[in-house]
């Protein structure tokens, strides 16, 4: 791949050539429309058209995934062939600019009458033109040094219940998973300056107890405030929690937008865990939207520093094999010449008896894994849930069942016969 181009990959359905429709894809982002116009010279065309290098052709389906009108319209019917297509642009099209950038690979491509299915697949780019985006400002490195945690896996937990607690009693929580060893904690992702809990209060009151809790233990639990905002909101809030002493914010990435993220990660050296929470709508169909090859991308281009990658074996919608690729892509710089790796943080449905599989899907330890009823929902309370999954890591590690493992952990036990029940 040329310095001066990236590439981006896509499944497309059609009932035309896909050879035709990638050549329309190609023109339609760069310098063409429908039909070719004054101005549009052979030299140009040459600069600013994308270019298509590959075009694999895979299975027909009798009938089409989504409507198309313009097809209709024309009375084309199937077969609809699936092909995946591989795109390259001209760096110089967009320069640096995120938004542009996604506008470029995605942008009206969804809307193309020729296709009754189109998703963006993965985004590739060079070394030098990744550099000229923001970089995480922690990563995986910084996170761990925030937290004090040298080595081994990383243990977080939610704030539960998810909403409805005042500043005073979700500061409680936090006493209480701090006293437990957790090394994280975050807001859940509907909870972020709600009027029983507003941030002005909530920060210096989880703050002060994490502060205590660092007197007792010498290290500083990372808490992720939910700062979705508007810009203006986030950066304030952000300051505060600097101030008051924090390491980290959250930020619902879907809802905030890049332009609000990339303007976020510039005012503060604070870390950003990316929440994805929304990403279904865009992921879900298997013909239409956009892979986490290319979602978590361009959202490392806006500098986040963690992202969410789901579970397994977790209550949510993706298989095992997706939250695995995904965890791969997170560990996988995208300069060759820096480590700008982010720490894939492992979430929904997870205990103790999830772990297993979390770790051989990590290749190691560098990930986040957290346990929110997992934790919170322990029959022997929040302490003893912290302990069984830490059990759980230590079986992991050493080669153990969980099952043998349990043999000499009540904790992990308990977990075991309870939520393993309620799994199954």
């Amino acid at each position: 791949m040329a310095e001066e181009h990236f590439e981006a990959e896509y499944l497309i359905e059609t009932p035309l050539d896909p050879a035709k429709v990638a050549e329309i894809m190609a023109g339609e982002q760069s310098s063409g429309t429908f039909i070719r116009v004054a101005g549009e010279t052979d030299d140009l065309r040459a600069r600013a058209r994308a270019e298509v290098i590959a075009v694999d052709s895979l299975e027909e389906r009798p009938e089409p995934t989504l409507p198309s009108a313009w097809l209709q319209r024309r009375g084309i019917a199937g077969p609809f062939k699936r092909a995946r297509i591989r795109i390259r642009f001209p760096i110089a099209n967009i320069g640096v600019n995120l938004s542009a950038l996604a506008s470029t690979v995605a942008g009206n491509l969804y809307d193309l009458g020729e296709v009754t299915g189109l998703r963006l697949q993965t985004i590739t780019l060079p070394s030098s033109y990744r550099r000229r985006y923001r970089m995480p400002k922690q990563g995986i490195a910084g996170t761990r040094a925030l937290m004090k945690a040298g080595e081994g896996p990383l243990l977080g937990s939610i704030i539960k219940p998810n909403v409805g607690m005042s500043s005073a009693e979700t500061a409680a929580q936090v006493v209480i998973l701090c006293q437990a060893g957790i090394d994280f904690i975050k807001d859940d992702e509907i909870s972020a300056n709600p009027d029983h809990a507003p941030l002005r209060e909530r920060i210096p009151a989880v703050m002060a107890e994490i502060k205590r809790a660092e007197d007792r233990s010498g290290r500083r639990v990372m808490m992720a405030f939910n700062i979705t905002d508007d810009t203006d909101a986030m950066r304030r809030h952000a300051d505060l929690v600097a101030r008051e002493g924090g390491t980290c914010v959250m930020a619902n990435l879907n809802w905030c937008g890049f332009s609000a993220v990339e303007t976020l990660r510039r005012s503060t050296d604070l870390a950003l865990h990316g929440h994805r929470n929304g990403f279904g709508a865009l992921s879900r169909c298997e013909v239409l939207g956009i892979g986490f090859g290319a979602y978590q991308v361009l959202w490392r281009l806006a500098g986040v520093d963690h992202m969410h990658v789901h579970g397994l074996d977790g209550k949510f919608a993706q298989d095992n094999q997706e939250v695995i690729d995904s965890t791969a892509l997170c560990l996988t710089p995208l300069d060759d010449q820096s480590d700008d790796r982010v720490l894939p943080a492992f979430s929904s449905g997870q205990w103790a008896g999830t772990v297993p599989a979390t770790r051989q899907a990590a290749g190691g330890d560098d990930f986040l894994f957290m346990a929110g009823g997992g934790i919170a929902g322990h029959p022997g309370g929040a302490a003893a849930g912290v302990e069984s999954i830490r059990a759980a890591f230590e079986a992991t590690r050493t080669g153990q069942t969980l099952k043998d493992a349990a043999k000499s952990s009540q904790p992990l036990r308990q977990a075991l016969e309870f939520f393993g029940s309620k799994a199954a």
